[in-house]
C-alpha cells in the first residue's frame, strides 16, 4: 500500500530558501516611510493641540475673571452699594468711605508681596467674597516667574488690575476726578454695567499697582491715543477683561504697539505712557468699555 507523505502544517517555516526566512526587519526606506508618515501627522496635530491649549487656559482665565465679579458685586450689596477703590489717588480728596481693593506693587524689587500672598492678596477685602481663592488672581497663562524664599521660580499673586475709573480717573484726560468723564464711587452709578470693565489683565512688563490707566480716546475733545498702562496680550494677541455686569470677554489686538514682547525684568524696562501708533483703534475700542461722559 502507497502512502504519499504529508507534510506537517509547520513544515513551511524550514525552508531555507523561503523570501519570509530572510527577512528581520523592516527595510531603510519602510522606516523612512514611516518616519515621515509620523513627521507629517505631528505637523498636522500640533498646531491643532496648541490652539485646544491656549482655548483651555483662556476658558480657566474666563472662569476666574467671572467669580471675581461675583465676588466684587456681593461686595458691594453688603456695604450699602459702595464700591472697592482701585487706587488710592494723592492728587485727589481722600474717600473714606471706600476701601481699597488689593495693596501693594507688583514691579518693587524685593517685596515677598510680589510672590507672597499672605502680604497682599489675603488681606484684600474681596477676599472673603470670593472663597479665600488665591487661585483666581492668576492666569495660567502668564508666562513670567519670580523667586521666592527659597529660590523657587513661581508665579506672581496676581494678573488683574482695576480700572481706574473705580478711584479718581486721573488718566482718563490727564487731570484729576475723571475731567468730562464718568467715575463710580457706587454700583448705581455706573451707567453701562454690561460695556465698563472692572477687571483686566495686565501686561507682566506693565503691571506695577492694582490699577489699569486708560487715556480716553476716540471722542470730541480726547487727547490724541495715548497707551498709558499696556493690557495682556498673552492669550494669542488677546486680552482679557471682567465688566461689571458679570461677563468677561477675550479681545484680539489690531497693532503691533499694544503688544510688546514679555521680558518679565524687574524692575520692568517697558516704557508706559506712549504715543498708540498702530494700536490707536485698539485704544478707542477699549475706551468705548471704560466709561461715559458725565
Amino acid at each position: 500500500m502507497n502512502k504519499t507523505h504529508k507534510p506537517s502544517s509547520w513544515g513551511c517555516f524550514h525552508q531555507p530558501n523561503s523570501p519570509q526566512a530572510n527577512r528581520t526587519g523592516f527595510t531603510l526606506i519602510e522606516l523612512l516611510v514611516v518616519i515621515a508618515i509620523i513627521a507629517i501627522l505631528a505637523a498636522l496635530l500640533l498646531p491643532a493641540l496648541s490652539r485646544a491649549k491656549q482655548k483651555t487656559m483662556l476658558t480657566r482665565c474666563m472662569n476666574n475673571n467671572r467669580q471675581m465679579m461675583i465676588g466684587w458685586n456681593m461686595y458691594a450689596s453688603d456695604y450699602n452699594d459702595l464700591l472697592l477703590e482701585s487706587l488710592k489717588d494723592s492728587r485727589a480728596p481722600a474717600d473714606a468711605s471706600r476701601v481699597l481693593w488689593c495693596a501693594g506693587n507688583l514691579d518693587t524689587t524685593g517685596d515677598a508681596g510680589i510672590w507672597d500672598p499672605t502680604v497682599y492678596i489675603d488681606k484684600s477685602p474681596l477676599m472673603p467674597f470670593i472663597g479665600k481663592n488665591r487661585q483666581l488672581w492668576k492666569c495660567p497663562a502668564d508666562p513670567v516667574r519670580v523667586k521666592n524664599n527659597l529660590g523657587q521660580s513661581v508665579q506672581r499673586v496676581r494678573v488683574n488690575s482695576m480700572s481706574q475709573v473705580f478711584d479718581f480717573g486721573s488718566w482718563l484726560v490727564g487731570v484729576p476726578c475723571g475731567g468730562p468723564y464718568m467715575c463710580y464711587g457706587k454700583l448705581s452709578e455706573i451707567r453701562r454695567p454690561t460695556d465698563t470693565w472692572v477687571l483686566g489683565e495686565e501686561h507682566p512688563d506693565s503691571i506695577n499697582d492694582a490699577a489699569m490707566a486708560v487715556q480716553m480716546a476716540g471722542n470730541p475733545g480726547d487727547p490724541a491715543p495715548q497707551i498709558i498702562d499696556f493690557p495682556s496680550s498673552y492669550h494669542a494677541g488677546a486680552g482679557t477683561f471682567a465688566l461689571a455686569d458679570g461677563h468677561c470677554l477675550s479681545h484680539k489686538w489690531i497693532g503691533s504697539t499694544i503688544k510688546p514682547a514679555v521680558t518679565g525684568n524687574q524692575p520692568s524696562t517697558l516704557q508706559l505712557n506712549v504715543a498708540a501708533g498702530d494700536s490707536a483703534k485698539d485704544i478707542i475700542w477699549w475706551s468705548s468699555i471704560t466709561t461715559v461722559h458725565k
